[in-house]
């Protein structure tokens, strides 16, 4: 009859009220062993009540339970009218009803219930004291109050059990997320230490012994070992840039930069917010520490955006010109000051997505971060980095 969880609290609180209305039932019987129809109408009315309770249709607030209730109620208002005994069977029905029908119903008939109780009481002529009255009325103020009360209970207890599961999904959702972060953070370290000194060692070393190669005439005995040491170097060197690119962001294992960009711009979602994106110039093969910081500058700004910006429309604009290239986020929401602005006066060391994080990022590879915003005029933010050398060589840090 309760589609709710089984507990052992619930199950003998139910098995309490089959003994209750059982009992209840025998003792009208037994009060009344010379009227076979006494006997009669509390048998069917115990088979009846039996039938319900093990019939999984029968279940609160639908219209089975409704239905059985009047055929109960029916048949008790015949046993009442044959024997006041079964006077106090209304006490059980007072907690069938509040728990089967919904509330607007279940007061009602549990007063109905009450009135006929003692109706019937008075029509048999027994002796009239107040405790004719207070007794069924007692009884339904006490049903009344231990569903209202065990509901109020219950739905408390259920709120704590979300909330519970809710907390126990977030901290694990968390703990994933700082994990995925931690790892993030460093791979990219990795590779910063891998391209800014095995990376940028190596590269000194080739150039150094291109030079002593050139230097060196084609036919002395060094030659030959300056030119071994220099390919070493050289196929050194690659395999480190390799292992920098295998540490760089999941987003930039698939593709350039560019392609990135433009994944991040089509996932990004917000109410109302629409995000271009755009390549001007001839684009060229970046370092990996360049693609990683102009995404992370592009996630960065993104996230303030759909965060605080309330913005309706973003352009990302990716640069390639002659001795830089540049990334422009530009929104039309409601702008701030950055020099009071609280992404301004965030630690540049706490991980996060504030401007002093950004700026450090651009300043690492020689580059800059500038930021033109005012209240009520959106924002544009532009990290400029200057290209590799011509002969392939990284930018030193």
């Amino acid at each position: 009859m309760n589609p709710r969880a089984h507990t052992h609290v619930t199950t003998a609180l139910r098995l309490c009220l089959h003994a209750l209305l059982l009992g209840l039932l025998a003792l009208a019987a037994a009060g009344a062993m010379d009227d076979t129809a006494v006997v009669l109408l509390a048998g069917v009315m115990a088979v009846l009540y039996g039938a319900g309770a093990l019939a999984p249709v029968v279940q609160p607030h639908t219209r089975a339970a409704a239905v059985w209730l009047a055929a109960l109620g029916a048949v008790w208002l015949a046993l009442l009218a044959l024997s006041p005994g079964a006077l106090w069977v209304a006490f059980p029905l007072y907690f069938l009803q509040l728990h089967l029908l919904p509330t607007r119903w279940g007061l009602p008939a549990v007063v109905v219930t009450a009135a006929a109780a003692i109706t019937g009481f008075v029509l048999h002529g027994q002796e009239i004291t107040p405790g004719t009255f207070i007794g069924p009325l007692l009884g339904a103020a006490v049903a009344v109050a231990t569903v209202l009360g065990y509901d109020a209970l219950f739905l408390e207890s259920e709120r704590r059990r979300e909330l519970i599961e809710e907390l126990v999904s977030t901290r694990a959702e968390l703990a994933d997320a700082e994990r995925t972060a931690g790892t993030l953070a460093e791979r990219e370290r990795l590779a910063r230490e891998i391209h800014d000194t095995l990376a940028q060692g190596l590269s000194s070393i080739q150039l150094l012994l291109r030079a002593a190669e050139h230097t060196l005439p084609a036919d002395a005995p060094a030659t030959a070992h300056v030119r071994r040491a220099r390919e070493a170097a050289q196929d050194n060197l690659a395999e480190a840039r390799r292992f920098v690119r295998a540490l760089s962001p999941p987003d930039l294992e698939d593709g350039s930069l560019a392609a990135a960009l433009s994944r991040l711009s089509s996932r990004t979602s917000a109410p109302d917010l629409t995000v271009h994106f755009a390549v001007s110039g001839t684009p060229v093969e970046l370092p990996t520490p360049y693609e990683v910081a102009l995404l992370r500058t592009a996630q960065s700004a993104l996230a303030n955006t759909v965060r605080h910006s309330g913005a309706r429309r973003a352009e990302i604009t990716l640069s390639f010109m002659e001795t830089s290239v540049s990334l422009d986020v530009v929104d039309d929401g409601s702008g701030f000051d950055p020099e009071s602005s609280a992404g301004m006066r965030r630690r540049p060391d706490s991980g996060g997505f504030g401007l002093p994080a950004m700026r450090v990022r651009a300043l690492s590879l020689g580059g800059t971060l500038s930021v033109e915003s005012a209240p009520g005029q959106g924002t544009a933010l532009a990290v400029t980095l200057p290209l590799p050398l011509a002969d392939g060589e990284d930018t030193p840090a």
